[in-house]
């Protein structure tokens, strides 16, 4: 658990960190300067923020899943004389 205690910490500050980054930028091209193109930039960080973020709880969710579930065939050992 706690590596995937690390892994959902990790995401969640790097997410959050490009989210705040694309949301600066957005303003900043939006209101203070006149580069259109850079509102196109700031646009694709937020959105590449939510999908790193999206994509980490979706790993940390699938290992969870995993070690919890019973799989395969489970056989008793050998008991020997």
């Amino acid at each position: 658990m706690e590596s995937n205690a690390k892994l959902l910490n990790t995401v969640k500050f790097s997410g959050g960190i490009l989210l705040t980054i694309g949301i600066l930028t957005f303003l900043y091209s939006f209101f203070a300067s006149g580069y259109s193109n850079l509102t196109g930039i700031a646009i694709g960080i937020m959105m590449g923020s939510v999908f790193i973020f999206l994509m980490g709880v979706f790993f940390v969710a699938t290992e969870e899943m995993l070690k919890t579930a019973e799989k395969g065939i489970h056989l008793a050992p050998n008991k020997r004389k």
